[in-house]
């Protein structure tokens, strides 16, 4: 007990010395700083709150209508599409378990986005730093971007079969313009005077690419990639929807095929949470990636 009183008896006193010498303006930074964090809290909960409020308002609106105005059977209703989520989370689907349909688009998809996103990395970033490739190439990027995803996916059936290859093919071909127009611009917006003066310092071209030119297209890059899991996604599903043996595409185009509209909106939510879990974790991954990156006005507002 001797030896805790003069250790808390300093502790004491080094806190209210700490506390003599804040001044003024130390109290008021502090006191704004702790108002801007509730201001934020109360905000987030309103968000919240009328974000639940219209999903709701929308779901009763349209169970309603569907009971007693439209048509069910083209239209179904929130309460048959619970039941068929239920249905196959719980029984299963025609296909076989609904976990193995969600795994089989889910590695289509996170395997066309892997090698979409190296591949646009990649060759945006060249044909950015290099003017002479860039003009011999972009007729044809520009050409093949515009080729319909559907005609692809047709034919990459055709070519790689019903299998796994031709959605990753589909998946791969959209991540892939996603990524590779941002990575190109990314690559293209690199400070000049910054590259410039680098060359002056000795720096040899790998050195500027590492060390100036990626850094400053990884925003770009980052950027593309919230979309580009979701046009992964897509390819998938579309891949599928062509022609396939297992998968959310095939639920969806069997749900289709049966004229079942709850089938047809299941697959639609499931794929939609996919998503959504796939950009909060690339969320995630930009923050952490981008701690360097110093706050901006209107980070708040984001989509």
């Amino acid at each position: 007990m001797s030896h805790d009183a003069p250790d808390a008896g300093a502790a004491m006193a080094a806190a209210a010395q700490m506390t003599a010498l804040r001044t003024p303006s130390d109290l008021d930074n502090a006191a704004a700083i702790a108002a801007a964090g509730t201001a934020s809290r109360r905000r987030r909960a309103v968000v919240w709150t009328v974000r639940v409020a219209a999903i709701v308002a929308w779901l009763v609106s349209w169970e309603v209508s569907a009971t007693y105005w439209i048509d069910p059977f083209y239209y179904s209703k929130p309460s048959a599409i619970w039941h068929r989520l239920v249905d196959w989370f719980t029984k299963g689907t025609a296909q076989g378990s609904i976990w193995t349909q969600i795994a089989a688009t889910l590695e289509e998809a996170v395997i066309g986005f892997v090698l979409g996103a190296i591949l646009g990395v990649v060759l945006g970033i060249l044909l950015g730093r290099s003017r002479f490739l860039s003009d011999v190439c972009a007729p044809f990027i520009k050409a093949a971007n515009a080729v319909p995803r559907i005609v692809l996916a047709s034919l990459f059936v055709i070519w790689f079969g019903l299998g796994m290859s031709s959605k990753i093919a589909t998946a791969l071909v959209l991540v892939f313009f996603a990524v590779f127009f941002n990575a190109f611009q990314g690559a293209r917006e690199v400070d000049r005077n910054l590259i410039n003066n680098a060359r002056i310092l000795g720096a040899s071209r790998t050195q500027v690419l590492t060390s100036i030119v990626v850094p400053s297209a990884t925003s770009w890059i980052l950027a593309s990639l919230h979309a580009a899991f979701g046009f992964a996604l897509i390819g998938a599903v579309v891949g599928e929807y062509t022609g396939a043996d297992r998968g959310l595409g095939l639920l969806i185009a069997t749900a289709q095929g049966s004229f079942d509209a709850a089938g047809i909106y299941a697959g639609m939510i499931i794929t939609t949470v996919i998503a959504l879990l796939a950009e909060w974790l690339l969320g995630g991954l930009e923050n952490r990636l981008l701690r360097w990156r110093p706050p901006v006005a209107g980070a708040e507002a984001q989509i």
